[in-house]
């Protein structure tokens, strides 16, 4: 890492993807990397194996004295309680920190760091920038919080002279540090793809989440950018940002860099990028909707500043065609001429209805199932139902799981995925909901097609594992 610090370093819930991400790239500074957590699951397993982590299963205190870190990482899902957590306050033996506070004094101080922030689409959108990038013939620094299959690996250093890419999420940092992650990232291009509200857990509203956009945007400096969506009228509720450089981007009139001409096909889907009423390049590519194309434009608009000051128009486009996306963002796992899987992070109403609008446009014809877990502490509760019964609607038939650690949640503010599903039946969708995932996946499995050899497009829309049920379903499909 860019600046010296200790050589022995253990992350408490590594096999996140934030997390196991930052120990990979404390591994490739030559630290010493260990880490524990429970019911760790690829892809992120493996990619820790594969670079020499040791990853423990469950939290010991005894063995994390033994172990005798340098420095320990609690990410943010650790909470009082832990067994760990409760040994560190006690005995006070090991220094320990937050992910984003260990990230900002380990990589961050010194580099120029493009930021992307937003509701939906940071991960792909930080891949994208990542990316472009490296495609220009510079070695960016970054860090994304998943598996993208472009860059070929979630992080890395980079040079120290060239821009570091790093998504930055509005979650907070850790039990002991309620401000949001981004807020340690020193930010030069702080990108703000979108605003919704999300983290009914951390956040009490719309309004709030907008307070924590608005202090990230008053720590862009002078000198750098704030890249705004320019058609959100979330983020434009956050004023002018009179002390900084602002650059907006979207679909509609008045934006610096704007999307024309998008058109979606069986084929792919394809799109113009304008800056400032003069071409600057044209797109076309695999990847699915309008969501995408404005990733790509915000992308590309970063990492243009970041590389040629006020007129990104510099950066080459081109490389978009070949770039395949991150796993589990609209992932492709059974492509046939009846059936086709996909596997989706979906757990945001807004995200899920446009996924399915999108895939729909690219498979006229198909019966489209969505099959949906309401796992993230927003989706557990019924704060955005209403939402999802709307995201959802845009399917023919739907598949509804259990939700996740329901005894956690009272029942009068829990997700009711019964009501949902006799309100799509109302509405002419099939829908059931079940107990169990693998009730589900019986299910799910014992109709693979539909009568009359009707072509059927399968999406699960999940933040998580889903019992493992996705990847049975796709291998019994493969079979």
């Amino acid at each position: 890492m860019s600046a010296p610090g200790p050589r022995k370093i253990y992350f408490m819930g590594v096999g996140g993807t934030a997390m196991g991400n930052a120990a990979l790239l404390a591994r490739a500074a030559g630290h010493e990397v260990s880490g524990a957590d429970t019911g760790v699951y690829p892809p992120m397993s493996t990619v820790l194996a594969e670079a020499g982590i040791k990853v423990y299963e469950g939290y010991d205190p005894a063995r994390l004295e033994r172990e005798a870190p340098d420095l320990v990482v609690i990410g943010n899902a650790m909470s009082r309680g832990n067994p760990e957590v409760e040994w560190l306050l006690d005995f006070r033996a090991l220094p320990f920190t937050s992910l984003p506070a260990m990230l900002h004094d380990q990589v961050l101080a010194h580099r120029r760091n493009i930021v992307v922030a937003g509701t939906h689409g940071k991960t792909t959108t930080t891949a994208m920038a990542a990316f472009l990038l490296r495609e220009a013939g510079r070695d960016p620094g970054f860090l994304i919080g998943g598996v993208p299959q472009d860059p070929p690996v979630g992080s890395y250093l980079g040079a120290p002279a060239d821009p570091f890419v790093i998504e930055g999420d509005e979650y907070d940092s850790a039990f002991f540090d309620k401000r949001s992650k981004f807020i340690h990232y020193a930010p030069h291009v702080a990108v703000f793809n979108n605003l919704e509200f999300d983290h009914a857990d951390i956040f009490r509203d719309l309004a709030d989440v907008q307070r924590t956009f608005g202090h990230l945007s008053r720590i862009v400096p002078r000198t750098g950018f704030a890249v705004l969506n320019g058609d959100d009228g979330n983020l434009r509720a956050l004023g002018s940002m009179p002390w900084t450089r602002v650059v907006r981007v979207g679909m509609e009139e008045g934006n610096d860099a704007r999307i024309t001409d998008f058109a979606e096909t069986p084929a792919g889907s394809s799109f113009t990028l304008q800056w400032r009423g003069r071409v600057w390049g044209q797109v076309k590519w695999s990847l699915s909707g309008s969501y995408n194309a404005r990733n790509a434009a915000m992308a590309a608009t970063a990492a243009g500043l970041a590389l040629h000051g006020g007129d990104p128009s510099g950066l080459d486009l081109g490389p978009l065609a070949r770039f395949r996306g991150v796993r589990r963002r609209q992932e492709v796992l059974v492509a046939g001429p009846l059936l086709t899987v996909i596997e989706d992070f979906g757990h945001h109403p807004t995200a899920i209805g446009e996924t399915l609008r999108s895939f729909r446009a690219r498979h006229p014809g198909a019966l489209v199932t969505a099959v949906f877990e309401p796992r993230s502490n927003t989706a557990r509760v019924r704060t955005l139902q209403a939402g999802f019964e709307r995201a959802l609607s845009n399917a023919d038939e739907v598949y509804l799981g259990p939700v996740s650690r329901a005894d956690l949640v009272r029942q009068e503010e829990r997700f009711d995925a019964e009501a949902v599903a006799e309100n799509l039946e109302a509405q002419g969708i099939s829908a059931r909901h079940f107990g169990s995932n693998a009730d589900l996946h019986s299910a799910l499995a014992a109709e693979t097609l539909p009568a009359r050899g009707q072509p059927r497009l399968v999406i699960f829309f999940s933040n998580g594992s889903f019992d493992g049920i996705i990847g049975k379903y796709a291998s019994a499909a493969r079979a």
